[in-house]
């Protein structure tokens, strides 16, 4: 549909009169008469009375006005957005929110990028659970926010930016390897992951009920320890307070020291999905950062996809 059409049908409906709509869009009466036939066939309707000697819109007309005058402002805004300039709309105050497990990968990466590519940004950072940064969303006192899990609020945009694979790890010789009875052995230890309420405690809760089941170990003696630090957890494990079910990304370097194993314990527990959030209608410097954190997640998990391969 042509907008210039339903600019031509708003302006005349206002000024009601064929000559003087002309002379307000530098048209001739002819024209004007010749955009509101072409807008009136495409609609299958009559938008003017023309059997009325005074000016006069038809029900139809009266009724869909409101409809064009939105359609009129929106393309207003829109040619207004698209025409500021890049500088002036990327510089302001960003305010994020990153859970820690971004803040032990890739943050550092994503922070370069925005400085790059974004110098007149400012960046004011928080860093905590994901149910907190999410309210803080909806409550306007961040801009963007990186969690885990989603949002399927309607005023917001979500997108998933990467699956973390979580395994099984504790340290060196605190348990046999063995196969055989080693989910009983990992049920005698404290296991550790993320805050309770979170997706994955939510889902080691599950597992470790069947692990139990199956296993004949009573549920009241199992213990399941969440943090919302990734670094607390890790400390632990080093420790060798018990064992952890968190992504390896975060004991790769451990595991290579020869600290730290994975242990060959089934099920495996579902990958963590980190998800990025902002509001709609959030100013386009925000929209721009997201893009930002969307390229530097993805050069993570590129290059730990290529460290993966060579190891194997």
């Amino acid at each position: 549909m042509n907008t210039r059409f339903l600019e031509t049908f708003v302006t005349l409906a206002k000024l009601r009169s064929f000559r003087t709509t002309a002379t307000a869009l530098h048209a001739t009466p002819a024209a004007i008469s010749q955009r509101l036939k072409a807008l009136e066939d495409e609609l299958h309707t009559v938008l003017v009375d023309r059997e009325s000697r005074e000016f006069r819109l038809t029900p139809n007309g009266e009724y869909l006005l409101g409809y064009a005058k939105a359609v009129v402002e929106a393309t207003r805004q829109l040619q207004a957005a698209a025409s500021a300039s890049h500088e002036g709309a990327m510089r302001g105050k960003l305010r994020l929110g990153v859970i820690e497990t971004v803040v032990h990968s890739w943050l550092a990466d994503y922070m370069r990028r925005l400085s790059n590519d974004f110098p007149q940004l400012e960046v004011e950072l928080a860093v905590d659970v994901s149910v907190v940064l999410q309210r803080r969303l909806m409550a306007g006192e961040l801009d963007l926010i990186i969690r885990v899990e989603g949002s399927d609020e309607e005023s917001v945009v979500c997108d998933a930016l990467a699956n973390y694979p979580v395994h099984w790890v504790a340290r060196v010789g605190l348990l046999p390897l063995s196969r055989s009875g080693l989910a009983k052995r990992v049920l005698r230890h404290p296991i550790l992951t993320f805050g309770r309420g979170t997706a994955p405690h939510r889902a080691l809760e599950d597992i470790v009920s069947k692990l139990a089941l199956a296993n004949g170990v009573p549920l009241a003696d199992t213990r399941i320890t969440g943090s919302p630090s990734i670094s607390v957890i890790v400390q632990l494990v080093r420790d060798g307070f018990g064992v952890a079910a968190i992504p390896r990304l975060f004991v790769d370097h451990l595991i290579a020291r020869g600290e730290v194993v994975e242990l060959p314990l089934q099920p495996s527990p579902p990958s963590i999905v980190v998800s990025m959030s902002r509001r709609a209608d959030a100013p386009l410097f925000v929209h721009g950062a997201a893009n930002a954190a969307r390229a530097a997640c993805h050069e993570y998990c590129e290059l730990g996809d290529r460290r993966l391969i060579e190891r194997l």
